[in-house]
């Protein structure tokens, strides 16, 4: 990834929208989306998965459009209006492209479900992404989604707190108070 550091935490379809900061793209190359990846892993065990797989650049070019679509329809639906048919039909042919099955197995004393998408690496990346954004654009909080109040930052974020205002209180909060106290106490 270049030298800004991914946003993580949110819910992951505005963790893929936030690899577009105001200045640059995190997912510039297939290697900036394994290291993606791997900073997901540990709340997404699919996708550590998906960092191992080899992917390449048609594989990025399917999730730089899923996170287009994404972003356009999260536009409309968060402030109320109704997304394109187009971004829609979009990420509902990239879910179809690599299906989920339920698959059952034996752990020894009961039987389990475990979730697996079908597919090349890359139609399951792009599927398991596109899921994410549909289940965040029918969340009922998707109008609740709020992007950061700094001057230079266009990250988003769900607030857990109404109070929120800035994408990470380390990363802009900080900045912003930073220069309040500088205007405050700067010399005549």
């Amino acid at each position: 990834m270049s030298d800004l550091v991914a946003l993580t935490g949110e819910p992951l379809a505005l963790d893929l929208l936030n690899t577009r900061p105001a200045a640059g793209d995190l997912l510039a190359t297939a290697h900036d989306l394994r290291a993606w990846l791997e900073l997901q892993a540990e709340r997404f065990p699919e996708a550590r998965d998906l960092a191992a797989a080899e992917l390449g650049a048609a594989d990025l070019a399917a999730v730089h459009a899923v996170r287009d679509r994404t972003a356009r329809a999260l536009d409309h639906a968060r402030h109320g209006r109704r997304p394109q048919a187009d971004d829609l039909d979009a990420l509902n042919q990239a879910q179809r492209a690599a299906p989920a099955v339920a698959e059952l197995a034996w752990d020894g004393a009961a039987v389990t479900t475990t979730r697996r998408r079908t597919g090349p690496p890359g139609a399951r990346l792009a599927a398991w992404l596109a899921e994410a954004a549909a289940e965040l654009l029918a969340d009922p909080a998707v109008t609740r989604i709020r992007q950061c109040e700094a001057d230079d930052c266009v990250l988003l974020f769900l607030p857990a707190h109404p109070r929120r205002r800035w994408c990470s209180a380390a990363r802009c909060g900080n900045r912003v108070r930073v220069a309040r106290h500088y205007q405050r106490h700067k010399p005549a």
